[in-house]
């Protein structure tokens, strides 16, 4: 097996609907501009409130992806 390189970056994706939704939009928008894209792992989820209500979730993911030498 060859020996390779992983860069690992942190991006958070927010949504009105869900922490699963905003983890698809974080993914969705890292996809577009990486490539050999490895794992994907959720770090924190929480939320933005006004007024005591909830009006968007954000889930923080650490994405790993092979660095090219």
């Amino acid at each position: 097996m060859d020996s390779s390189v992983y860069k690992i970056i942190e991006v958070v994706g927010l949504s009105e609907k869900s922490w699963e939704e905003a983890a698809r939009v974080a993914m969705k928008a890292v996809d577009k501009s990486l490539r050999d894209i490895r794992v994907a792992e959720v770090v924190k989820m929480d939320m933005r409130l006004e007024d005591n209500r909830i009006v968007a979730y954000r889930t923080r993911l650490k994405v790993s992806f092979k660095f090219d030498s």
